[in-house]
């Protein structure tokens, strides 16, 4: 018995792109419904699985024992991301993809001063950087007066 194309694991997210994408594919090459349901299977697979990689590779990247780059700070008492206030005398930073209440260790590459911080907000938002720091986790980084720093931060397990 052959699966029927909407099995696959993860079509169902695309399910209307491949309907119209199964439409025009059979309508262009003039190929029998059944020949173009066997061959269109095999595309989809093709698709999925190139998917299913490049996502896993997305994943190991995320989850590399080192990452490097700039980081800045920001004072303000707002919500974060994890719904407590932020409070800027606090250890804590925000990154990008690291779940929340993730311990991570930082490093100022400038100085080599470094403290564990606790991710509790979503950010930076400006392009080039991977994290912002509290104003207090930045002053034991020594980099309030530059405003930003090159950094290197690794998860503490």
């Amino acid at each position: 018995m052959q699966w029927p194309y909407w099995f696959l694991p993860g079509a169902i997210i695309i399910g209307n792109w491949i309907m119209k994408f199964r439409a025009n594919y059979l309508a262009a090459f003039k190929l029998k419904r059944i020949t173009g349901f066997f061959m269109f299977n095999k595309l989809c697979a093709a698709v999925i699985m190139t998917a299913a990689i490049s996502g896993s590779s997305a994943i190991a990247a995320q989850a590399s024992p080192q990452q490097c780059g700039k980081a800045s700070w920001y004072a303000l008492t707002s919500k974060t991301a994890s719904g407590e206030r932020m409070n800027p005398a606090a250890m804590t930073a925000a990154h990008r993809t690291l779940p929340l209440g993730t311990k991570i260790h930082v490093t100022n590459k400038a100085n080599g001063k470094s403290l564990v911080v606790r991710i509790n907000d979503r950010g930076p938002f400006i392009k080039g950087r991977v994290l912002d720091l509290s104003k207090g986790a930045a002053s034991r980084l020594g980099f309030i007066n530059a405003g930003h720093t090159n950094v290197c931060i690794t998860p503490v397990k």
